[in-house]
């Protein structure tokens, strides 16, 4: 496994840690550039921004099309805990986004590959390169722990 994805993850869980510290779902988003800087970091703030779109995939991306000034993305690598959604993986591809490295699959809402396949659809305009399984073992561990214990509580 690449060294510098394993890096990139652990900032990312580092995210998703904050997300289930205040009661989100523990996603946690790093977008990169080419040249390897970090343009953003987020986590989940679906609840407490009362934003269904609030994920970290979409927040990452908001935050780093700001700071650049261009809605388009292109030459970066997004991290991500777990596989992104549709709604997310619909940003991505229309950010340009040219790699997704994520941790763990999720049968329920993948669409990277595990539900959905969209970065493979040669009928959308843009196919970003999948990179899966990094750090897998900790990130489905974030997830599946937060959801063990609100099951616990509620």
């Amino acid at each position: 496994m690449n060294e510098n994805h394993t890096k990139l993850m652990k900032l990312a869980l580092n995210e998703a840690a904050k997300a289930a510290q205040n009661g989100e779902v523990p996603v946690g988003a790093v977008l990169v550039a080419e040249s390897g800087s970090i343009i953003s970091l987020a986590h989940n703030l679906t609840i407490s921004l009362t934003d269904p779109t609030a994920h970290a995939e979409i927040l990452a991306l908001r935050k780093a099309a700001k700071k650049s000034m261009n809605y388009r993305l292109l030459n970066t690598t997004l991290y991500v805990t777990i596989e992104p959604c549709i709604m997310c993986m619909g940003a991505i591809i229309h950010a340009r986004i040219s790699r997704v490295v994520f941790g763990a699959k999720d049968p329920k809402w993948g669409a990277a590959g595990s539900l959905y396949n969209f970065p493979n659809d040669i009928k959308l305009n843009h196919q970003p390169e999948i990179i899966k399984g990094v750090c897998e073992n900790e990130c489905r561990k974030i997830i599946q722990d937060f959801f063990r214990t609100r099951r616990l509580f509620n």
